[in-house]
């Protein structure tokens, strides 16, 4: 047997010293923020249907539905949003910014119809869905919150570009009042969760819009004394406020999807049951493949799989933040920080409650949780970040060099591929 010489001792060394070196070089590279985006999206996805489907089997059955009726809906509405993420990603961005009107109009408009009588309907006691026919469902505050997000960006950017943004005034007015009407609309129909992520991403917009100190901290007062309003004159978000680090269900069970959601994730272990061997959905923990899928994946997929859910919401984040961060287009800048803010608060939000660390607020996990209302437009969100991460010069000439690089190697492959022509007899 031919005995190789083992490696230098210090080559292991300089490697493990250089790989930060070679991370920050890969992550800096143009094309990273594109790649994580479609990616990391992509496998939030597919691994949401994926729990969906688990998650969701025994509550249809309990209903007498067939077992994959969620999983079916839950397809057809990441279809539909696959073709929206492709548009907005598609498209360019004086589109989005001439959708931003009427998007705002038409998020309004829905919102004031779920409050008229005989129109808007109640489930879980938030009176904030429309049906539209059959079993489907619309919730317009979903919308409101990309609505939002173009608006104000489209906002934002025009005073900008007539250097307004350095008075107080036009920071506030009409991106304020507009966002309270909002805020009131949905309020009306008792959605906190929505609440609080339509205030981040007024907040994440004013911070980026270079809001001084003493007017942020003064709208955040403004904000949070609002909300303790809301929460102290509500004995059902008091009592969700009560059962933020519960261990006992509580008199009359307050706490008990609260406590099943620990009793979930305590029982995956390292690497969880495996799929589709969840015990707490088998009724015992309420709301299992929307507000509380996090806790099933725990308990299927363990540690490793929340890590991996983690991590991936993360890196998410991370690049929507270099997008905004690299744009010299104010409205991409604005756009993809109201996008980012959405995305990442609604994950804490819904995954700081399932561990116990915050109050239950109702919001499902971003392309995760069962529900076509909410993945819509999130998806179509997806695509905003993915069609600003293309608009960046750097990352329009590496996506130019690659399909001109493809299509050489197309070209050299298909000649190859050509079969020789027979000379005709007797020539040389």
């Amino acid at each position: 047997m031919t005995a190789y010489p083992a490696p230098p001792r210090g080559s292991a060394l300089r490697g493990a010293v250089r790989l930060p070196g070679r991370l920050r070089a890969a992550w800096d590279r143009p094309l990273t923020a594109y790649y994580v985006i479609l990616g990391g999206s992509a496998l939030i996805t597919v691994l949401g249907l994926v729990m969906v489907y688990s998650a969701s089997q025994i509550q249809a059955l309990r209903f007498g539905l067939p077992a994959t009726f969620y999983f079916r809906k839950q397809l057809l509405a990441v279809g539909i949003g696959a073709l929206m993420l492709w548009f907005a990603a598609k498209a360019p961005v004086r589109l989005h910014r001439a959708l931003a009107y009427p998007l705002l109009l038409g998020a309004v408009f829905l919102m004031v119809l779920v409050q008229v009588p005989g129109i808007g309907e109640t489930v879980n006691g938030n009176t904030n869905w429309i049906s539209v026919g059959g079993p489907f469902q619309l919730q317009p505050s979903e919308f409101g919150k990309l609505a939002l997000v173009l608006w104000g960006a489209d906002l934002l950017a025009r005073k900008n570009e007539r250097n307004l943004l350095v008075q107080w005034k036009h920071l506030l007015v009409p991106l304020v009042p507009v966002t309270v009407m909002l805020l009131g609309l949905i309020m009306l129909g008792g959605d906190m969760g929505t609440t609080m992520i339509l205030t981040a991403i007024l907040f994440g917009m004013l911070w980026l819009a270079g809001a001084p100190t003493r007017l942020f901290a003064g709208v955040l007062a403004g904000a949070g004394s609002l909300a303790t309003l809301a929460i102290a004159t509500s004995p059902n978000r008091m009592g969700r406020l009560h059962c933020i680090a519960a261990t006992d269900p509580g008199t009359g069970d307050q706490c008990w999807q609260a406590v099943h959601g620990i009793y979930a994730l305590a029982s995956g272990g390292w690497f969880g049951s495996g799929l589709g061997a969840s015990v707490e959905k088998w009724g015992e923990l309420p709301e299992p493949h929307t507000d509380f899928i996090f806790a099933v994946t725990g308990e299927e997929l363990g540690l490793a799989g929340t890590l991996s859910v983690l991590a991936l919401f993360a890196a998410l984040g991370y690049a929507g933040i270099r997008v905004a961060g690299r744009t010299e287009d104010p409205f991409v800048r604005f756009a993809a920080g109201g996008v980012t803010t959405w995305i990442t608060v609604q994950a804490v939000i819904n995954i700081g409650a399932v561990l116990g660390l915050l109050p239950i607020a109702g919001v499902p996990l971003p392309l995760f949780s069962y529900g076509g209302s909410a993945i819509l437009p999130t998806m179509f969100a997806i695509g905003l970040l993915i069609c600003f991460a293309r608009s960046e010069p750097a990352t329009r000439a590496a996506l130019a060099v690659r399909g001109r690089n493809n299509s050489l190697t197309g070209a050299m492959r298909r000649m190859m591929r050509r079969p020789a022509q027979r000379r005709p007899s007797g020539e040389r």
